[in-house]
């Protein structure tokens, strides 16, 4: 067990919810997705990665994906209500969401933004997500991330 609590997992934990925290060895020139599926052993398409995107209409929204994907910015933009949209740069990642790259979880950034999940997401019985730093994931029920965040469904 990682000894630390990430503010993702307190506020599962506050919120009665069940997820698992998953360690893995963190490697700073590799911190794509597929480096975490395989440290966990895992399908590629089961670990998902989170996304902050800023739309021309609507401002910051986050998209999370499975690993294997890169974000469709027209997909995302028409769900989020925009007419374009970009990645936000790795610089504004911390002071917009507290969170650093490679260690971005949809859940507790420091506001909430609308949040858009894969809805792949929902043929596994769970997924993992990142907890919040570096090294350490959370696996948790599709739906009930969903629910949490209260996010809207990302199309196949």
């Amino acid at each position: 067990m990682h000894g630390q609590k990430t503010n993702a997992a307190r506020l599962l934990d506050a919120a009665g919810i069940s997820y698992t925290l998953v360690p893995y060895v963190v490697d700073e020139e590799h911190l794509e997705a597929s480096h975490v599926a395989q440290q966990l052993g895992e399908d590629l398409d089961r670990v998902f990665k989170t996304l902050v995107l800023r739309g021309d209409k609507n401002g910051l929204f986050v998209c999370v994906v499975p690993g294997s994907m890169e974000v469709d910015l027209k997909v995302a933009a028409r769900i989020s209500g925009n007419k374009n949209c970009a990645m936000i740069h790795v610089k504004e990642l911390l002071p917009l969401t507290g969170y650093i790259r490679g260690g971005c979880s949809p859940i507790g950034m420091k506001k909430p933004f609308p949040t858009f999940i894969h809805e792949s997401a929902l043929l596994w019985d769970t997924i993992y997500v990142s907890a919040g730093i570096r090294g350490l994931q959370i696996c948790i029920e599709p739906q009930t991330l969903i629910d949490f965040v209260g996010a809207g469904l990302y199309p196949l």
